[in-house]
């Protein structure tokens, strides 16, 4: 079975997605900020008979990008998934409403949402495409088929990230790869934001997701390869 490189790793999604994996025999690699809370996760993982090692890494930087799947790599072989579900740097804040957004703004939810995803297709698609066999998942939010307004800069970001997972998947024809989307649309349970969430308005009536449904849904695409984008809505 070929890792998975689960990029963004939390609590909610990003422990489902990698527990998952981890069932069908997939060793998985997590990818975060916080060397702590890895620590935390690939204890739980290893407890569960799962096969999984983390690095601390912020991707918004190339370098320690590259680093940190070398790093991967050298311990686990070649990527066979790579799972891009970045979360919020801060779980507490909001961005300017879409009429108060500002080209930086823009440039901001660019940098942080959707040029580490080109950084990391860069880093394990040619080495896919030469094996003529791997996954590439994004994760997305609904902001990129669903106008909030509230959302500010993260929709038009969240859309670009969209439309390059699709049309990386239309160029993708005949390689053996595959490349789709989840775009996700409420509180994922457990997650940073609905803890925060919860603690903020209470648990009554919030718009919840639960991570292992997503991540069975997620894994069921990464098999069938059925469709390019699969579209979860609790706002609704």
């Amino acid at each position: 079975m070929k890792p998975v490189l689960i990029v963004g790793a939390g609590p909610g999604l990003g422990l489902s997605i990698a527990r998952r994996f981890g069932r069908d025999g997939h060793p998985v690699a997590l990818i975060a900020r916080n060397q702590d809370r890895l620590d935390g996760y690939v204890a739980s993982l290893r407890g569960d008979g799962i096969t999984a090692v983390a690095v601390a890494a912020d991707v918004t930087d190339p370098g320690r990008t590259r680093a940190a799947v070398t790093t991967v790599t050298d311990r686990l072989g070649p990527i066979g998934t790579l799972y891009y579900g970045p979360g919020a740097a801060d779980p507490t804040a909001h961005p300017a409403p879409i009429q108060q957004t500002e080209p930086h703004h823009l440039d901001e939810a660019i940098r942080a949402l959707v040029r580490p995803a080109l950084d990391l297709t860069g880093l394990v698609l040619p080495g896919m495409v030469e094996r003529g066999d791997g996954t590439l998942l994004y994760v997305t939010g609904l902001g990129a088929v669903v106008p909030i307004p509230m959302l500010g800069a993260l929709a038009p970001a969240s859309a670009a990230l969209r439309t390059y997972a699709l049309t990386l998947n239309a160029s993708l024809t005949d390689t053996g790869v595959y490349a789709g989307t989840l775009v996700i649309g409420g509180l994922i349970e457990r997650g940073d934001i609905h803890r925060h969430a919860v603690a903020a308005f209470g648990a009554d009536g919030l718009p919840t997701l639960d991570p292992d449904e997503l991540a069975d849904s997620a894994a069921e695409l990464a098999a069938t390869r059925s469709a390019p984008e699969r579209v979860f809505n609790a706002l609704t």
